[in-house]
């Protein structure tokens, strides 16, 4: 990621490259960095043609279009899709927090390592009544789950933490 124009620290750093850009008249690269930074390419058709004078607009947009790439190259699912589910609602809801996802060198992996770091240190073990009727499939066939189990994802309020502390802190 960030391969041909590198990491912005902030959404106007992407606005200074892109008026640099056109200006050199180099639509196509306009369109790359808007790809490379996960913003729409109608938006990079719109600065381009003159329609918007800005190719990104807010904080929130750029660190959308961040998390959005980020979360395509990990590949992300299951509860780790709830968990950058969250970073997207915190975007909204918590001040500063756009800015601090955009900011270079904070990284989706990063954050979902801490979550998982959590998730381990804080695992408990379930009832041995929950696990007892349990079933799962393995190698194909049904059976009862084994004791002990141990889980130990963080609830909201956890993540939410962990995330403005990953990011912010």
């Amino acid at each position: 990621m960030f391969e041909e124009f590198g990491e912005f620290n902030a959404f106007e750093e992407i606005n200074e490259k892109a008026q640099e850009l056109l200006k050199a008249a180099d639509t196509d690269a306009v369109r790359r960095l808007a790809k490379e930074n996960g913003l729409d390419p109608e938006e990079a058709e719109d600065y381009i043609t003159g329609e918007t004078n800005k190719l990104c607009y807010t904080a929130l947009m750029a660190a959308v279009g961040k998390l959005d790439l980020e979360e395509k190259d990990l590949d992300i699912g299951g509860v780790l899709k709830d968990w950058t589910d969250c970073v997207r609602d915190m975007c909204v809801d918590v001040d500063g927090m756009a800015e601090a996802v955009r900011k270079k060198g904070k990284t989706l992996a990063g954050c979902m390592a801490a979550l998982i770091r959590f998730s381990f240190e804080n695992k408990v073990q379930v009832s041995d009544k929950i696990v007892d009727i349990t079933k799962v499939t393995h190698n194909g066939k049904e059976e009862k789950m084994r004791k002990p189990l141990y889980l130990g994802i963080p609830s909201r309020t956890d993540a939410r933490k962990i995330i403005h502390d990953y990011y912010i802190n």
